[in-house]
């Protein structure tokens, strides 16, 4: 059977890669590892390219220098989204905690009001969106027998409703995260599954690579 699989990079990321040894992933290894019953044809990665943070400014150069990685790989195609920044006025939190803690206690809270701070926020675009239009596409065009899909995010939830009950085609999940599983992913979905530190401790990208540019290696403090 022919699988595509479908990466949500930073859910991907943030619930099972973070703070671990296995962030330089061969992501067709580790595509394989999930169906090693099925041949994975295409492994497609949304993700976004990351601005350079105060705390962490050498972070867009490690994210680049993985892609390069994962360019070397035939079969996997990086599918780019993008991130807005702007900056917004809330409120702080121990203020509002304060505010409703009164009320609770039946005090009155009259004069009181919220201490407003201005925050500087970036955030991911597009990678759901891009994520629903690629997989329903290649569905209707039946570039794949199955698909896995690797995320949690319950924005994609009609997107796989339609591949698999419209299309008719099965959608397996696995989930990046130690979270609950999504409610309603897990409603849609052909199976719904957990990844296991196995499928990634034995899908490590070789320290050092070669492409048309010349020799790399990981970086040091990935």
């Amino acid at each position: 059977m022919n699988v595509s699989v479908y990466v949500d990079g930073f859910n991907l990321y943030n619930g099972t890669l973070k703070g671990t040894p296995y962030r330089w992933l061969d992501l067709y290894a580790f595509a394989q590892k999930l169906c090693p019953n099925d041949q994975v044809n295409k492994v497609k990665f949304f993700t976004a390219q990351v601005d350079r943070r105060f705390d962490d400014p050498l972070q867009p150069v490690r994210q680049r220098l993985y892609w390069r990685a994962l360019r070397t790989l035939p079969k996997v195609q990086i599918v780019e989204g993008h991130f807005k920044t702007r900056v917004n006025r809330l409120p702080e939190e121990t203020s509002v905690a304060y505010i409703e803690n009164e009320l609770k206690m039946g005090r009155s809270i009259a004069g009181l009001t919220p201490t407003f701070v201005q925050v500087r926020r970036s955030e991911e675009k597009g990678t759901d969106v891009n994520i629903a239009t690629h997989l329903v596409h290649d569905a209707h065009l039946s570039r794949f027998d199955a698909a896995i899909l690797v995320s949690n995010d319950s924005d994609l939830a009609e997107a796989v409703r339609i591949v698999c009950r419209e299309i008719g085609k099965p959608v397996h999940i696995f989930r990046p995260s130690t979270r609950r599983p999504n409610a309603k992913l897990q409603g849609v979905a052909t199976s719904f599954n957990n990844i296991d530190a196995k499928h990634l401790m034995t899908s490590l990208l070789p320290n050092t690579l070669t492409d048309a540019q010349g020799t790399f290696s990981k970086p040091n403090t990935w």
